[in-house]
């Protein structure tokens, strides 16, 4: 075993290419180890020799471990003999079944391990064989990251349920999927290579997920063709190895999609009959199968509300098919119906409560009811979703999402842990008592049968897996917490650091900066003081469009007009929303002077100079934010600069392109917000920085040939409103003028718009001498949602750094169109040395 108490060692100084496929289990060499007198165990003992156990893949898992860390093998033995330098894992049972003295194994829930390290064996051992596993993925965490202390740790759930949802089609594409086509699907059934479904697993078995939904909740009925069902259960076959079951989405109308049925009423016998059979026919392949996600009468979806039968009787006919197979019910509480604005009184964040409250108690033991985490849409910020205080006699789960689906689509780097912990720690005094979200769904509080979380991922076939190396964070923590909810956001990110970029303190110290800072700033450049995320809500989620906030069906308003903004959700003169929280924390919403500023405007409709505790008017503070947040992001860039040589140069290069692009698109979202709120309330920014940008150059101001001048939609995402477009699509575009700034050296930063339909060429030219060229290919480089028009999703900033200027030079961009897309511009930025456009 290992005799040295949490030895800090460093990573070897070779760093090699790397694509992130391994993600956090890089298992990277360590040096100095001889130095510590460290002695590896002589043989890695598994308690289970069957191949599709999860002990016989933690004997492998081991022998791969540290094999990579310390350069040995180990061997796997089936010989069960208690030796000296041994490592045994399996569970309690197996060992004090074979070696008669397991009775100073601590207790241990469903999933829990015991890891101890003390003394001549070590050992690991599950309540379960998943738990055995998740102490041998724990044991080489620490290993990894050169922590070789003696310990006797014992490690239980908080929460039975822990999930993750995939968005995937069954055409192979992902819905809000940033990481590359499905893991699964393909032209419509099961893909024929599982590799990559075998190393998704084994990385979700590391961070102690238990449960994966594999297809949209916005099912498609074909995955229950008996063709299907065999593809499902191979799927299950590849998971099974690492303790996950496999559960999937269902569409409520499939007796009449695939059934041959002329209903879906979850009440008739013909239909209770059709999904028995499909379910018996599930269970037949996959005996552990976990149950079925549904999503009903929602965003347009089938459901029992279709012939008058409540929500809790159609998750209630899964349910009892499922209850003799031990399967569950998850029943999404994103329900909600198309409302109009003029209604004072209408509310998307009631829906919730109002749809599922009088339900409370009704749901069968095996239904948990899966509720996002606040009461709109995984915005920026939200308060905790009410519902969670609503349902004390139901099984609750709370919904996360990996996928940056409204923050920034893996393109921003947004660090989403310190905004679930805000979520989980939340007490919403029920009863006036302590009721913590995450006490609630881990069945503590109300003392239920199920309950845990699951959260939206939706990895591709991306080496990445999400699109982006430092997207990953993501995953990882979500797994983390929901296994432990009391961890600190930041202790997970420098694990995560660790084992994902190796043990030098200033890679760890600047990515932790970086990650700690990027929610703040995104809530800050994006949607503040409780507004929402200010995005195209009506079309991709990815840019700033603010006025599709109002005037929809879809209840995501701010109802701002040219003096007052905000939604009025008190009891007094709202909607109401704030009366369906316990009184304690009703009473603090509903009052203005106690509301924290960061959600006045989820609560409150007040005037634009309504002064905020901060003492600001509350358009001063969306000012000096959106400023504020853009100015960090351009930090984001040195910092993440100034570690080359310390990260391998694919990755790093990979994390580069990403910040560059964010701090380009942080100032277009941070001008698209001010300009709108601007022009709205007519009052102008103190600090006289919106509308005022000295060191810009209207593309539309310069020498056009072969170019043409066209107005932008929405006009905040284009500065001046305008840009310009080549007249044809087979022309180039000309752009020229004279210089008037000092002579000196600066950054030339060009503002361009990136569209799907083609991939146009710029070329930068001073005095007819080439400073650099690009090509428009965000929708090959990205993977965010892509956009056809000139707007908020398309903008785009390049930079040429440190060109030297003089005074008079001329100025020459030559767009070449590809395609549809025209060699768009908007602006050129001549930028002095530390000036932020």
């Amino acid at each position: 075993m290992f005799r040295a108490l949490l030895v800090v060692v460093a990573s070897l100084n070779i760093v090699t290419a790397e694509n992130g496929l391994n993600a956090w289990l890089r298992y990277a060499p360590l040096q100095n180890v001889n130095s510590h007198h460290l002695t590896l165990p002589s043989t890695i003992i598994a308690l289970n020799t069957s191949k599709a156990s999860s002990v016989y893949t933690a004997g492998l898992e081991l022998q791969k471990g540290l094999q990579g860390i310390f350069s040995q093998v180990v061997k796997i033995s089936n010989y069960t003999h208690k030796t000296s330098s041994a490592l045994i894992v399996g569970t309690v049972d197996d060992y004090s079944k074979i070696y008669g003295d397991g009775d100073d194994a601590p207790d241990l829930d469903e999933d829990g391990f015991w890891l101890n390290t003390k003394g001549d064996t070590i050992k690991i051992l599950g309540q379960n064989e998943r738990g055995a596993l998740y102490g041998a993925f724990e044991y080489l965490s620490m290993l990894a990251q050169g922590d070789f202390s003696g310990i006797s740790s014992v490690n239980n759930p908080n929460q039975p349920i822990r999930w993750v949802n995939q968005w995937d089609n069954m055409d192979g594409s992902i819905e809000r999927g940033y990481g590359g086509p499905s893991l699964f699907f393909k032209n419509g059934g099961i893909v024929d290579d599982l590799t990559r479904v075998s190393e998704y697993g084994r990385l979700l078995a590391s961070i102690r997920v238990n449960g994966i939904i594999i297809n949209n909740v916005n099912a498609n009925a074909t995955l229950l063709s008996p063709q299907n069902i065999q593809g499902l259960g191979r799927i299950a076959d590849v998971f099974r190895p690492y303790g996950i079951q496999v559960g999937i989405s269902l569409n409520f109308a499939s007796p009449t999609a695939v059934g041959g049925l002329t209903t879906f009423d979850p009440l008739d016998s013909g239909v209770i009959s059709f999904w028995t059979n499909i379910t018996d026919q599930i269970y037949k392949r996959i005996p552990d199968f976990a149950g079925y996600l549904v999503k009903a009468n929602s965003e347009g979806q089938p459901g029992p509300l279709t012939y008058n039968r409540t929500l809790a009787e159609g998750a209630n006919m899964f349910a009892k098919i499922l209850d003799p197979y031990s399967g569950v019910v998850m029943f999404r509480a994103f329900v909600y119906n198309q409302l109009n604005e003029s209604d004072w009184k209408a509310d998307r964040a009631n829906a919730a409560v109002q749809f599922f409250e009088p339900l409370d108690g009704k749901f069968a033991d095996n239904v948990v009811v899966q509720i996002k985490y606040g009461p709109i849409d995984f915005q920026v910020r939200e308060p905790v979703s009410p519902l969670f205080a609503n349902l004390r006699n139901t099984s609750t789960a709370v919904e996360l999402q990996v996928a940056q689906e409204y923050l920034g689509q893996q393109c921003h780097l947004v660090y989403l842990a310190p905004l679930w912990k805000t979520i989980l720690d939340f007490d919403l005094r029920v009863d006036r008592k302590a009721s913590k979200v995450s006490d609630i769904i881990s069945r503590e509080r109300f003392n239920r049968p199920l309950g845990g979380s699951a959260a939206v991922v939706n990895a591709g076939t991306n080496t990445t897996w999400l699109g982006s190396h430092m997207a990953m964070s993501n995953l990882y923590a979500y797994g983390r917490l929901a296994w432990d909810p009391s961890d600190e956001p930041e202790d997970i990110l420098q694990d995560w650091i660790r084992l994902t970029f190796g043990l030098d303190p200033k890679v760890r110290d600047t990515i932790t900066k970086m990650s700690m800072q990027s929610w703040p700033a995104y809530e800050q450049y994006s949607g503040n003081l409780g507004l929402q995320t200010l995005t195209d809500i009506t079309g991709n989620h990815f840019g700033p469009k603010p006025q599709s906030q109002d005037d929809n069906g879809w209840g995501q308003w701010t109802r701002a007009d040219h003096t007052t903004i905000g939604m009025d959700r008190t009891v007094a003169n709202g909607t109401g929303f704030s009366g369906t929280y316990p009184p304690e924390i009703a009473n603090m919403y509903e009052n203005i002077a106690t509301t924290p500023d960061n959600l006045l405007l989820w609560f409150h409709h007040v005037n634009y100079t309504h002064v905020l505790h901060s003492g600001k008017t509350v358009i001063q503070y969306f000012y000096d934010a959106h400023y504020s947040g853009a100015e960090i992001e351009q930090t984001f860039v040195k910092m993440w600069e100034s570690l080359k040589g310390k990260i391998d140069d694919e990755r790093y290069e990979h994390v580069l392109y990403r910040q560059t692009f964010q701090a380009g698109h942080s100032i277009t979202w941070r001008d698209a917000i001010n300009n709108f709120y601007w022009n709205l309330s007519g009052i102008p920014d103190e600090a006289k920085r919106v509308g005022h940008h000295p060191w810009r150059v209207e593309v539309e101001s310069m020498v056009l040939d072969g170019y043409t001048v066209v107005p932008v939609t929405p006009f905040e995402t284009a500065s001046n409103y305008t840009a310009v477009i080549t007249s044809s699509n087979t022309t180039a575009g000309i752009a020229t003028m004279k210089l008037e700034f000092a002579s000196g050296t600066y950054d030339l930063a060009v503002n361009y718009f990136d569209v799907i339909g083609g991939r146009a060429h710029w070329q930068v030219y001073l005095n007819d001498k080439s400073v650099g060229e690009w090509i428009g290919n965000h929708e090959d480089t990205l993977g965010h949602a892509v956009s056809v028009n000139l707007d908020g999703h398309t903008a785009s900033r390049i930079t040429f750094k440190g060109i030297k200027i003089a005074k008079g030079d001329m100025l020459k961009i030559v767009g070449t169109p590809n395609g549809t897309e025209r060699a768009p511009l908007d602006y050129v930025a001549v930028l002095p040395a530390g000036v932020i456009d």
